[in-house]
């Protein structure tokens, strides 16, 4: 099975609840190949949604760079950016957010969840699909063979929760439970609670982290020729 947690847990935590599994970092401080499925990561040429014509480096760069403040509007240097920093934009320097812009030229604002769907989703799944192909196999083959643990520094996956940043690690996971179901029901353990150091009989076997660089034939899939966002991709991360 695949589980999503949070980086911010200590590593021998995450162990004790899993022993046998493969953990992997998927967040912008990850290693090669796993940091591809980072909305951080400069993939470049992405379409960005209601703007045809125009594409960004990152994922991230679209969803910040349409973000419109009390204090500044659509940031569109955002969609350039392609060393993973200094994208995020905040409340505390551009005032209260009032949406986003559909579109670098629209005139309609979109209330967070709606941007959330048409926005970040769609940007989302057409990056796993036309960039991030190869890693998602990797996934995938980790996925057949062992549980595995994708970790994110956010951990919610309900689409529909405006409280809490969403998890790409669990866009992750219901993208290929979804594109792959036989996975979902792949069980090699189930998770364990930990227990207090003097009630454990033995320690348990663990696994090591993957961390090293897999080399791939092609490390820059083709874009399809069809830019623009696939609503047939987005819907694998519809609930139903």
């Amino acid at each position: 099975m695949i589980f999503v947690e949070s980086k911010k847990k200590s590593l021998q935590t995450i162990q004790k609840s899993y022993p046998n599994a493969v953990i992997i970092d998927v967040t912008s401080r990850g290693e090669e190949p796993w940091i591809k499925v980072s909305p951080f990561y400069p993939h470049g040429d992405i379409p960005i949604p209601f703007s045809e014509g125009h594409y960004a480096v990152s994922v991230e760069g679209i969803w910040q760079g349409l973000k419109v403040f009390e204090k500044e509007g659509v940031d569109s240097s955002k969609f350039q950016i392609g060393n993973m920093k200094g994208i995020k934009r905040t409340f505390r320097k551009f005032g209260k957010p009032l949406g986003h812009r559909k579109g670098i030229h629209g005139s309609e604002l979109l209330d967070y969840i709606t941007a959330r769907y048409k926005i970040y989703l769609k940007s989302y799944a057409w990056m796993l699909d036309n960039k991030a192909q190869e890693t998602i196999q990797l996934l995938k083959a980790e996925a057949e063979k062992n549980d595995l643990v994708i970790l994110d520094f956010d951990t919610n996956g309900d689409l529909d929760d405006p409280k809490k940043p969403l998890s790409h690690a669990a866009l992750v996971k219901r993208y290929l439970e979804k594109k792959y179901p036989e996975i979902a029901s792949l069980t090699f353990s189930k998770p364990v609670m930990a227990m207090p150091q003097e009630k454990q009989k033995k320690k348990p076997r663990v696994k090591e982290i993957i961390t090293k660089t897999v080399k791939t034939k092609n490390t820059n899939p083709k874009v399809l020729k069809n830019k623009s966002s696939d609503d047939a991709q987005f819907d694998l991360f519809n609930k139903n």
